[in-house]
């Protein structure tokens, strides 16, 4: 009876450790029509989503390097650099993290792209491994041009506005590779939380950040991954 529940065990740990493998091997090649976020988001709308969605993948060579700069500058300045994780970042917001837990995050856009992709919505540890773990298996398997395209084609902008050639039709009537810079500001800055940021109107604290996000974009200097 034992070596058939170690025989079980092992199987169930087995599982869950190569189904995320196989997940994220076919995300390499085929651009999803679906994931977990936007389905949480269909499943348990929260206030003010739309009864419609919109969303159209565009490959990132049609996509403005502009955007690309911005969420970097505003989301994740490693990006290029780490291997998923920043743990650098991660260790110092568990330091100097209060009784209420941390004040902020330090989620990259590859941990990111994991959660939006291939988990739903939730604050627990469970989830936040899990997260960990898809991030490491989509950095080793995955190129950094695949894992921004990903992140851009599928983040949400703004109530049921998922991804970023949905967003800059519906706030500029132009297609993803036309933003500017300062478009492309305007829209990374919302990505905290776009149901509390909007793109419009423009508040004086969007219109700070988005100030910041042009001086982050200055400082970077180019796309290089």
């Amino acid at each position: 009876m034992l070596k058939k529940l170690k025989s079980f065990l092992l199987k169930i740990t087995l599982v869950l450790l190569l189904m995320p493998a196989l997940l994220v091997g076919l995300v390499k090649y085929v651009n999803p029509p679906l994931w977990g976020w936007k389905i949480s988001r269909m499943i348990s709308p929260p206030e003010g989503y739309p009864s419609s969605s919109s969303q159209e993948w565009v490959p990132l060579a049609r996509i403005s390097k502009n955007i690309q700069l911005a969420v970097m500058a505003t989301e994740d300045q490693k990006f290029p650099y780490h291997h998923g994780v920043d743990f650098d970042s991660l260790f110092k917001v568990i330091s100097e993290a209060g009784e209420n837990g941390p004040s902020r995050g330090a989620s990259t856009i590859t941990q990111q792209t994991a959660k939006n992709v291939f988990l739903f919505p939730s604050h627990s540890y469970v989830r936040k491994a899990c997260e960990l773990y898809f991030a490491l298996l989509m950095e080793l398997m995955w190129s950094k041009e695949r894992i921004l395209e990903v992140y851009l084609n599928v983040v949400e902008f703004g109530p049921g506005i998922y991804g970023i050639e949905a967003a800059a039709q519906n706030y500029f009537g132009i297609h993803a590779s036309q933003l500017s810079k300062w478009q492309s500001a305007r829209l990374a800055v919302v990505l905290p939380n776009p149901y509390r940021i909007k793109v419009y109107p423009q508040s004086d604290y969007t219109q700070h950040r988005t100030h910041w996000a042009l001086t982050q974009m200055r400082n970077l200097g180019s796309v290089q991954l």
